[in-house]
């Protein structure tokens, strides 16, 4: 099924059940009012969502009514936890090699994460505010889950069962900030604004055969200013799966229902499929050219965000985003 949640002036908004193609919504008012609630009862409240998504599927819900992204909050608007990782090592790779850096070993096998900022999320259409263009204004394309309760020492696989729902993400970096923050060794902080989420998030199965291994074998499509800059396989190329990613969190402490975790910018050894964040073409410049050439977002820019399922349909909605002075 896929969940959305509707802005109604609240923290939290109002949870809606959205049909498989995007064009309707139901409220969820009936089982439900926030997506937390679900996560919190998932046994009991999930299985009464599906009975609601099939009959607005089927065409059958007596107060459907139009589906519209831009009344939408992040499915779920702020969470217990955000852990974003960089599963994807060729982007760490290429991070390193434009600085002349080795990638240390231990990258390969344990997997990079950081816990950021999760009392604030942004909407798919909101726009991201930004103190000064001079920060290093970059979007990043990711996939992300929603868990359930998953205990410590849990497995990997133990870890994938408990997967509730998928999402896209852009994980707002200010690279300019980033240095400085990580030079004092304690990792990132006022250089990653509020993440934004895709309108909707859906239930693995939603996937198909392209959710395997916790990966999802799909195309992540970026779009700056109009212009598409990356089609990137988000599959074979995730070092790390969800499973993993999950499980590295509760090595030392259990994962509660309502924990978002994120797969990192999704990147590929294939130049020529582009990229998920402009940090990643700087590099690419600098190994080519010895110094970057593409510039970072400016007042006005825009970013779209979107991935389509096999039969070319927009599975999560787009996050459509435009950088903005604060107000």
């Amino acid at each position: 099924m896929k969940l959305a949640t509707y802005k109604d002036g609240s923290r939290d908004g109002q949870l809606v059940v959205v049909s498989r193609d995007l064009g309707a919504a139901h409220y969820a008012t009936g089982t439900a009012s926030r997506l937390q609630q679900v996560l919190d009862d998932w046994n009991f409240m999930a299985p009464q969502l599906q009975d609601l998504y099939e009959q607005l599927n089927a065409g059958r819900a007596r107060h459907a009514f139009p589906f519209e992204p831009r009344q939408c909050m992040a499915p779920l608007p702020r969470a217990y936890q955000w852990a974003d990782g960089s599963a994807y090592l060729n982007h760490v790779e290429l991070v390193r090699k434009a600085r002349n850096a080795e990638v240390p070993a231990s990258f390969y096998t344990d997997p990079l994460m950081y816990q950021g900022g999760s009392d604030d999320f942004l909407g798919p259409r909101d726009d991201v505010a930004v103190p000064s263009e001079a920060m290093g204004i970059d979007f990043e394309a990711e996939i992300a889950v929603v868990t359930g309760d998953v205990r410590m020492g849990a497995s990997p696989e133990q870890a994938l069962d408990g997967i509730r729902l998928v999402m896209l993400a852009n994980d707002w970096s200010l690279r300019n900030l980033i240095p400085a923050e990580l030079a004092k060794g304690f990792g990132f902080f006022q250089s990653k604004p509020a993440t934004a989420f895709s309108p909707v998030a859906v239930t693995p199965d939603e996937l198909g055969d392209a959710w395997e291994g916790g990966r999802v074998h799909l195309t992540l499509q970026s779009t700056w200013n109009g212009r598409k800059v990356g089609m990137c396989d988000a599959g074979p190329e995730m070092t790390f799966h969800f499973g993993q990613l999950i499980a590295h969190i509760a090595k030392t402490r259990n994962v509660r229902a309502g924990s978002i975790v994120g797969s990192g910018t999704v990147s590929n050894k294939d130049w020529t499929r582009g990229y998920s964040c402009i940090a990643e073409k700087r590099c690419i410049e600098t190994i080519q050219d010895g110094q970057p050439s593409t510039e970072f977002m400016q007042y006005g820019d825009t970013i779209r965000i979107e991935m389509k399922g096999r039969d070319g349909q927009s599975l999560f909605g787009a996050i459509e985003q435009t950088v903005a002075e604060p107000a």
